[in-house]
């Protein structure tokens, strides 16, 4: 059940896909592809995962492409970014990082600003350890942290009733016994997706979401973060840009994780919103835009 967990911890925004062309660039083993909204000082959004892609993100980039030019890119092998051979020695974190660099050189910013949500935070303090200079401010959404701590700081299964667990566990387990079926993957997403939310009823808005993400990807990228021991808490301890942290108050990630990364960082804001589980622009809009719309305000030229 762990693997589980695990494989599920991050989804991504799940507001419907909104057309827009794609642009993409290549890279040493592939191509990055990604989408561009707005003008302005550029904002780079990363998606969670890891294994999913960015078109569940492309309603938030549009929403902020208000005020800034928002990014959203498929993070390599996912979506419409493309890998010639998926595998280990194709997939860690430094290269996804690379990719993120080489993405800034690519559209030819000097700096940006960065939001990663849930992984995609994970990915942002890793970016910004590695890359201080090239990031104006950060934005954590749901964050997983500076370390490896969420991977075993949170159960899931204490977040559903008793019918919602008894009913994942079985779907779970037709699954682990071969039935692989489309149909089979979306009922137990349906039960799991509500352990993510604070109102329950947005459940079947992100359920297709969680069927749709790659496994190998999401195996390979944990097991990688586990061989390196994840932890750039050190190097956030000397970030000094400004960052705003935002998770829910009924958060599947423990809300201690974004306290620590407060008192981590020199200069950020937290903002804990109630009556919130993982997704602030869906159940607590009114919180969430406003923090992040001016956060964006002061630290766009």
């Amino acid at each position: 059940m762990k693997a589980l967990i695990i494989l599920f911890l991050f989804v991504l925004l799940p507001e419907m896909f909104l057309a827009q062309h794609y642009e993409s660039f290549a890279t040493e083993d592939g191509r990055i592809s990604y989408q561009t909204f707005g003008t302005g000082e550029p904002l780079l959004i990363i998606n969670g995962g890891p294994g999913m892609n960015s078109h569940g993100f492309a309603a938030l980039a549009k929403i902020l492409s208000e005020s800034n030019k928002s990014i959203i890119y498929d993070q390599r092998g996912t979506g419409r970014s493309k890998l010639k051979e998926p595998g280990t020695s194709t997939l860690s974190l430094e290269l996804m990082l690379d990719d993120i660099e080489a993405l800034r050189e690519h559209l030819d910013f000097e700096q940006w600003i960065i939001l990663g949500h849930s992984f995609g935070g994970m990915l942002a303090y890793a970016y910004a350890a590695k890359y201080p200079h090239r990031v104006k401010a950060m934005i954590q959404s749901h964050s997983g942290g500076m370390d490896l701590e969420i991977t075993d700081s949170f159960d899931i299964l204490s977040r559903l009733d008793q019918t919602e667990r008894d009913s994942l566990t079985y779907y779970s387990t037709r699954i682990s016994l071969g039935d692989t079926s489309r149909e089979m993957a979306l009922k137990r997403a349906r039960f799991l997706a509500a352990a993510y939310l604070y109102d329950k009823s947005l459940a079947p808005r992100i359920a297709e979401r969680l069927t749709q993400g790659n496994n190998l990807i999401n195996t390979i990228l944990w097991n990688d973060l586990a061989r390196i021991g994840f932890d750039v808490t050190e190097e956030m301890s000397r970030f000094s840009k400004p960052v705003l942290i935002l998770t829910g108050k009924n958060e599947v990630a423990p809300v201690h994780i974004a306290e620590k990364a407060h008192a981590t960082l020199p200069d950020s804001k937290l903002v804990v919103m109630p009556r919130c589980g993982h997704y602030g622009w869906l159940e607590r809009p009114d919180i969430y835009l406003r923090e992040v719309k001016d956060f964006l305000k002061s630290n766009s030229v």
